[in-house]
């Protein structure tokens, strides 16, 4: 079994960066639009400010507070996204139960939307059409890449149709293998699938869901889903059990996540260099 080490892969990507923006006579900004208090997403924020700053790319936040309207922010957000020193914008999400999530990540253009969580953004994507894929798909990718996994004739799994896993890997991997099944809650039967899944790639948010009896012998494993539980970053995979049955895995954390990180930088790079 091989741990894919997203942490070490992040940090190789953070030095190509930095080399790349360091010759560039090119000023790169990137726009934080974060709304309401949060002391778990300020400490995100914090972290893209401190690598924004080893990689050369001023990271600037723009604070609202929790009462402002969907009217207002998506105005606020349509000016942020329009100054020119704005190389890229993200919206930190989640935002408050009252904003119309997807009406204020429309207001991102595809030129600047390095999460690609627009509208325009994803059916570009979608078509093929993007320079960039959304942060998560790029983080596979990525290590698909350094770990050399072909997609290609094997029987992928995605746990999970969320906007921020499934759909989009789906979407991905739907133009690269033939045989992509995608489990939701209404699959019956899901453990028989993931039995017989050459690559298993799960978002769903469940600490420690997929146990080893759910994975065949020699299976990839990939795990994009955290969540809090007694106080600890988990996954979505029983990592003591399906790590004695997989031949490739990613741990949680150190695996997808940093990577998602290191892809909104390296996303507005290609964007801002276009």
């Amino acid at each position: 079994m091989i741990l894919m080490d997203g942490k070490a892969l992040a940090e190789k990507i953070y030095s190509e960066l930095r080399e790349d923006v360091s010759k560039s006579a090119k000023k790169y900004r990137l726009a934080v639009i974060l709304v309401g208090e949060n002391a778990i997403i300020e400490k995100f924020v914090e972290k893209k400010k401190k690598i924004g700053e080893q990689v050369g790319i001023d990271v600037r936040v723009y604070h609202f507070p929790e009462s402002i309207s969907s009217t207002e922010l998506r105005s606020r957000t349509a000016e942020i996204v329009h100054e020119e020193k704005n190389s890229g914008v993200i919206i930190q999400l989640p935002l408050p139960a009252h904003i119309e999530k997807q009406s204020i990540l429309n207001a991102v253009v595809p030129e600047k939307d390095v999460d690609v969580l627009s509208a325009r953004a994803i059916g570009n994507f979608s078509v093929g059409k993007s320079r960039i894929a959304p942060t998560v798909v790029g983080a596979i990718q990525e290590l698909f890449r350094e770990y050399k996994i072909d997609v290609k004739g094997k029987a992928v799994v995605i746990l999970g149709a969320g906007a921020l896993v499934g759909k989009p890997v789906a979407m991905w991997l739907m133009r690269e293998s033939p045989v992509v099944t995608v489990i939701t809650e209404e699959t019956p039967n899901p453990e028989e699938i993931l039995k017989r899944a050459d690559i298993i790639i799960s978002g769903i948010g469940k600490p420690g869901y997929i146990t080893g009896d759910m994975v065949k012998e020699g299976a990839v494993v990939v795990d994009a889903g955290t969540s809090e539980s007694e106080g600890k970053i988990r996954g979505d995979v029983d990592f003591d059990s399906v790590s004695k049955k997989g031949s490739y895995i990613t741990p949680v954390p150190g695996g997808v996540g940093p990577l998602t990180v290191a892809m909104i930088f390296k996303n507005m790079l290609a964007l801002a260099k276009k």
